[in-house]
């Protein structure tokens, strides 16, 4: 009720005295870095809480108990599910925030807001699930972002190239779930055979 309250007295001010476009952008960019630093934080955990599973996956194994084992390994599962959600959005999250650091110029603002805006969204929708709290905070951020895309494309006259947007923010997921697909393989040891043949049955 608080948040609403206050994202209602904020949207008030800021059309009675609009903020600079360019703090509104170092505004985004905190923002997007508070909750990269959650997600990091959370994948860490997460890995903890996986290799403390597949140890105890493996001594089941080693004790005979393939029911015990195969319980452990369906928790693991679900966990790296989850885990590597996180990772792929904490790795979207730091290319985008790279991004956004970078736009100096006024002219570069209309061009990467728009594919950084539909990367927050996607994001948004995809840790619905995992993290409630984290995807609020996103969704804020996208309104941000979509708003100055519109008043950047108004000032300058431009016109975005919509295709042109979604292709570049498809390429960053992309590279971001490529690198996520290969830190998961470098930090989640493949699970026990006896396991796995156990949790297809």
């Amino acid at each position: 009720m608080f948040r609403e309250k206050n994202s209602w007295t904020k949207r008030f001010m800021e059309s009675i005295r609009p903020t600079p476009m360019r703090q509104r952008v170092n505004e985004c960019l905190f923002k997007l870095k508070i909750q990269q630093r959650k997600l990091e934080r959370t994948s860490y955990h997460m890995q903890q809480r996986d290799q403390a599973l597949y140890g105890k996956c493996v001594l089941a194994i080693q004790g005979k108990n393939t029911q015990l084992a195969s319980m452990y390994a369906n928790e693991c599962a679900e966990l790296r599910k989850m885990a590597k959600v996180v990772l792929h959005s904490e790795l979207a999250l730091e290319q985008i925030t790279l991004r956004l650091e970078t736009v100096h110029e006024f002219g570069d603002m209309a061009a990467t807001m728009m594919p950084v805006a539909s990367v927050v969204r996607t994001l948004k929708t995809q840790l619905e699930g995992v993290m409630p709290e984290v995807s609020l905070e996103l969704a804020e951020v996208n309104d941000t972002l979509e708003g100055l895309a519109v008043e950047v494309g108004e000032a300058t006259e431009t016109s975005f190239d919509v295709s042109a947007s979604s292709t570049e923010s498809q390429h960053i997921l992309q590279e971001a779930n490529t690198v996520a697909e290969q830190k998961m393989k470098e930090r989640f040891p493949e699970l026990p055979s006896l396991a796995t043949q156990e949790t297809r049955i």
